[in-house]
């Protein structure tokens, strides 16, 4: 979570330290290196010392370098800081001013661009006020609450007009739009969240309608050898099949007390931050899990079965898999992910083995079975790669109660150019909060996100493994 400036003016501080003792450490050692020779007599360093000496002056430098970039850096930031009081101290003076004595308020004109947001992520990051103001406005009919959210709808009709048109269009009942900057707001540890739906292509949702409707061909035209001049060549009636793509809404909602949101502390952040994973989970959920269309149900199987599962007999398991789907693809796609549960994924980093892949992608290890990505985390991109070149995507939404024991996960091969998400880029956008709950001191809270998806349109594109070899890991 980003902190005040005051923090990364500190942050950049401890940094610049940190490379101006990078650089003063460098000195010295070559001195000391000096000196050991003077006190030895060698009137030349030794083979050793003189690499030693190269590296201490290449990384002299570029501490030295460091500390020009940080020095500028925190002189930027520094520059930035004056500039945020500068403008606090002459809000305060605005606030001072007495009415009569102010500048006419334009009410009904919203100057984006060149006055500051209602709600900005410096000075209000959970959403706090927002949510504040939501339930204040519904629960008490606060007349300045009411006013900041009436000027931020304003705001949003100037930035946003064509998708606001388009959302009170599709909707059954009055919402806000949530501040943008809240939307990414939403990662708990303790959600699944949508490592796989982040990875899809990503398509807009069109703008009506509760269906996509494409066209899939089912039969194509042929070609042959003409068996001699002026006679016919070969023809087949092309036709297609249509392939219609229900839109689907996730969706939660949260009942709020009234006691919680007039006296709790913390409740706002932590309600609409959860709202906003649980509708997340739900989608990616269901684009692996659901029935008929989800990847688990459109996937080919590649069975393993093994009362001892191995890491060295699965990984030719994962290659039929893919193999698989670019026999369906040919040059429509190639295999580009494996996408499987973290329970799998580091039961195959514990495996041992003194046998390697023939054939490895270009800069992995050659006596290695995969490369993990330190940089990644969980629904932080790849967490690594397989010696074929599949990325690997780890995603808990992959179920773990399957097989006749209900212990088995599953381990997908996509093509993520055939994995088609459509959504719109905003969402979820809306919370509803109505009187729905008034005899009970309740406000209703709602977030929701349309969407459409498909893995359908090659048949055998989407590849799985599965079987008993998948059952729990044991570590």
């Amino acid at each position: 979570m980003p902190g005040t400036i005051d923090d990364l003016i500190a942050s950049i501080e401890v940094e610049l330290e940190a490379a101006q003792k990078r650089l003063k450490k460098c000195g010295a050692e070559v001195q000391l290196i000096l000196d050991k020779a003077q006190q030895d007599g060698r009137s030349n360093l030794t083979a050793e010392e003189d690499e030693r000496v190269a590296e201490l002056f290449a990384a002299r430098d570029q501490a030295r370098s460091d500390i020009a970039g940080i020095e500028n850096k925190l002189a930027t930031t520094n520059k930035l800081k004056v500039e945020e009081q500068e403008r606090e101290a002459k809000q305060k003076e605005q606030r001072a001013t007495p009415a009569a004595q102010r500048k006419p308020a334009y009410d009904q004109v919203a100057r984006v661009g060149q006055e500051e947001r209602t709600y900005r992520k410096d000075q209000d990051p959970l959403g706090k006020g927002f949510l504040m103001d939501i339930c204040r406005q519904y629960s008490h009919q606060d007349v300045e609450s009411a006013g900041r959210l009436a000027r931020h709808m304003q705001e949003e009709r100037v930035e946003r007009a064509e998708y606001l048109q388009r959302a009170v269009g599709t909707s059954a009942f009055s919402g806000l739009t949530v501040p943008q900057y809240l939307t990414d707001m939403y990662a708990p540890a303790t959600a699944a969240l949508r490592p796989f739906a982040d990875v899809c292509n990503k398509h807009p949702l069109p703008e009506q309608g509760m269906s996509i409707e494409l066209s899939k061909i089912t039969t194509s035209s042929s070609a042959d050898i003409q068996t001699s001049q002026n006679t016919s060549v070969a023809e087949q009636d092309m036709d297609d099949t249509p392939l219609s793509i229900p839109v689907k809404t996730a969706a939660g909602q949260q009942t709020v007390s009234r006691q919680a949101i007039d006296r709790g502390a913390g409740i706002e952040d932590l309600t609409m931050q959860d709202l906003f994973t649980r509708v997340s989970t739900r989608l990616d959920a269901l684009l692996l899990n659901e029935a008929t269309t989800g990847l688990s149900a459109v996937a080919q199987a590649t069975a393993y079965t093994d009362a001892s599962p191995t890491g060295p007999e699965l990984y030719p398991k994962i290659l039929g898999a893919a193999a698989g789907a670019e026999a369906a693809l040919l040059a429509m796609g190639a295999p580009t992910h494996a996408v499987m549960h973290s329970r799998r994924w580091y039961w195959l980093s514990s495996q041992m083995t003194n046998q390697w892949p023939m054939v490895n992608m270009t800069n992995l290890p050659v006596q290695a079975a995969a490369q993990a990505n330190p940089n990644s985390s969980y629904a932080n991109g790849p967490r690594g790669v397989l010696p074929c070149g599949l990325q690997v995507i780890v995603d808990n939404n992959v179920a773990t109660n399957l097989g006749a024991g209900t212990n088995e996960d599953e381990l997908f091969v996509v093509p993520q150019s055939e994995c088609h998400l459509w959504e719109d880029p905003n969402a979820p956008l809306f919370i509803r909060a109505e009187q729905a709950k008034a005899a009970s001191l309740g406000v209703v809270l709602v977030a929701y996100s349309y969407f459409a998806y498909t893995f359908q349109r090659y048949v055998g594109g989407m590849q799985k493994v599965a079987g008993t070899g998948l059952v729990t890991p044991q570590f």
